[in-house]
């Protein structure tokens, strides 16, 4: 086979790669947040209050800070097609459970459910984003990387679109599974795409002083805490906005919704094009982009407590989602740049495992602030948040310098 033909079908592979891995955490990201468009619906229908519903969608965020790392170091060790396929029948499982669960008024079966469907959520992730970013040249990763990642904020988008619409035709129990069997089509496509091979996945299992290296790197954890400040934010933003318009601006709750959902679809654009802007403005360096982001976010955040007219908290919206999620586009190409290919995915895992803890502390803290004092000094929180991000940032390491100086 000529060496053209040989480039071909490895970008074939990569391409397919790429699609597969976002069709697969698209359809775990919409079946995590399906039921939070259809609440009311749940709750009327199985006679509990609005927290014991949340806990649907926050019991996937609290299963992923358990078992991200665990699934890295699996991932790291043996075969991916296998860990994905397993994840995909998981999920269909899930969400099959999920509907005979739902249908039969079990809500703790129900739950259980969730937390099988969070695992497979995992998987995906994981070793979506390193196996995108090793399947393409290192100039690539960013970009290639940052596109997979907008598969989070598209299922959300469809989640939150298609439930309410599914639930008005097959009631709200469907949601689970119809959301699961788009899974169905992504393992189709991922494992099409690597029959010969998983591109770029062929690093050694790692033995336990790489594990140790890695554990203990001071720029590792740098950048896990500034994944961890971006989650925040962006939990934050996405959980506590909805309310803060219709007490602030007296909308309803179908504009509120409306306007919050911009949040989410600025990300898909700013999550897509992180890469482009690391490689293309910043010349390949990434601490400059999550720089950046934080120092825009830190007054456009702030600026909510000032705000008086609903045009301007528009603008604010997509200034801080755009900001926010730029950095969680480009932060898990960024982990795999600055340790050894044996502890790319454990690395990924860890990222995505502290990234998930602020995203679930952080509504529940700001809950309590917004109890306490009101949703200015929750604001006022968030925007002190985010100058940590700046202050952090300013110590991050850069792929490919002195990472022991830091």
């Amino acid at each position: 086979m000529s060496d053209r033909s040989t480039d071909d079908t490895s970008r074939y592979e990569a391409v397919g790669l790429l699609t597969g891995f976002f069709v697969l955490s698209t359809a775990a990201a919409a079946y995590e947040i399906a039921p939070a468009s259809v609440f009311p619906v749940i709750q009327a229908s199985l006679g509990i209050d609005g927290s014991t519903a949340g806990l649907l969608v926050s019991i996937m965020y609290a299963t992923a800070v358990v078992t991200s790392i665990p699934i890295g170091i699996v991932l790291d060790r043996f075969s991916v097609r296998r860990v994905v396929f397993f994840g995909a029948v998981a999920l269909s499982v899930a969400g099959a459970w999920g509907w005979y669960a739902a249908t039969a008024g079990a809500y703790l079966s129900l739950l259980v459910s969730r937390v099988l469907g969070g695992l497979a959520y995992v998987i995906f992730w994981n070793a979506g984003a390193n196996a995108v970013g090793s399947a393409v040249e290192s100039r690539h990763r960013a970009t290639a990387v940052g596109v997979f990642t907008a598969s989070a904020p598209v299922g959300f988008a469809l989640g939150q679109f298609g439930s309410p619409l599914i639930e008005d035709v097959a009631g709200w129990p469907a949601v689970f599974p119809l959301y699961a069997a788009l899974c169905v089509v992504g393992v189709t496509i991922f494992l099409l795409a690597t029959r010969r091979h998983v591109p770029g996945v062929d690093a050694a299992a790692p033995d336990r002083a790489a594990l140790r290296e890695l554990f203990t790197s001071r720029a590792v954890w740098i950048v896990c805490v500034l994944c961890f400040l971006a989650y925040s934010l962006y939990l934050f933003v996405n959980t506590w906005l909805p309310s803060y318009l219709v007490d602030a601006f007296d909308v309803s709750l179908a504009t509120s919704g409306l306007l919050t959902a911009l949040f989410p679809a600025i990300g898909a654009v700013a999550r897509s094009s992180s890469g482009v802007i690391s490689d293309r403005v910043f010349g390949g360096k990434r601490r400059p982009v999550i720089l950046s982001s934080f120092v825009v976010a830190t007054p456009a955040i702030v600026a909510f407590v000032f705000i008086s007219q609903l045009g301007l908290v528009i603008g604010a919206v997509v200034v801080v989602g755009f900001a926010i999620q730029l950095i969680t586009g480009l932060i898990f190409s960024y982990i795999v740049e600055l340790v050894a290919p044996t502890v790319r995915t454990t690395a990924v895992s860890l990222l995505t495992s502290i990234g998930l803890l602020g995203a679930f502390a952080a509504p529940i803290v700001a809950g309590a602030i917004i109890d306490w004092a009101g949703y200015s000094l929750a604001f006022f929180v968030a925007g002190g948040v985010a100058l940590m991000g700046v202050l952090l940032a300013l110590r991050a390491p850069e792929p490919g310098g002195d990472l022991q100086g830091v």
